[in-house]
């Protein structure tokens, strides 16, 4: 009986020692939904190191790594763009994940100091949803002549109106 309990004493110590706790509870990998108005606007997303990770339209989701290296957080920018619209940028950042901290009670040194941060568990993405406004582009304006007539200039414009003789 007490050979039973030992071993099962050392079972648990072994495994507690060598696991992780924010890689068993949540991710390395969180979807990100993303739309735009108007829809049908292109997306690109670039991590930081500027090396484009998607190219697509919205609305859509994509999944986004955690993390970007060994004790490294991953960071994105989301630029959306459509003829007639004025670019856009939204940034996708990433916060240390409250389980890691799990691995004090849970998953031991080796879930703290090596599973978690190598596989980006230790990181969690700050929103699951972008919902971008595209501003209707002012440079996009042609400029142009056009020939009105008298009766049609607004009230407000005549004062402004020099005689050409």
């Amino acid at each position: 009986m007490v050979k039973t309990v030992l071993k099962c004493a050392i079972l648990l110590a072994v495994v507690f020692s060598f696991s992780n706790c924010a890689s068993i509870v949540t991710r390395s990998t969180y979807p990100l939904t993303i739309n735009s108005t108007p829809n049908n606007a292109s997306v690109t997303i670039t991590n930081s190191r500027g090396v484009e990770v998607y190219s697509g339209v919205t609305p859509t989701v994509v999944r986004l790594r955690a993390g970007e290296g060994f004790f490294t957080r991953a960071e994105y920018q989301v630029r959306f763009s459509k003829p007639g619209y004025d670019d856009r940028i939204i940034p996708v950042t990433f916060s240390l994940d409250g389980w890691y901290w799990g691995n004090i009670l849970l998953g031991g040194i080796i879930g703290m100091l090596i599973v978690d941060p190598a596989t980006g568990a230790m990181w969690r993405i700050d929103v699951d949803a972008i919902n971008a406004t595209l501003n209707r582009s002012t440079s996009s304006v042609t400029p142009e002549l056009r020939v009105i007539d008298i009766n049609e200039v607004p009230a407000s414009w005549k004062s402004q109106l020099v005689r050409l003789d």
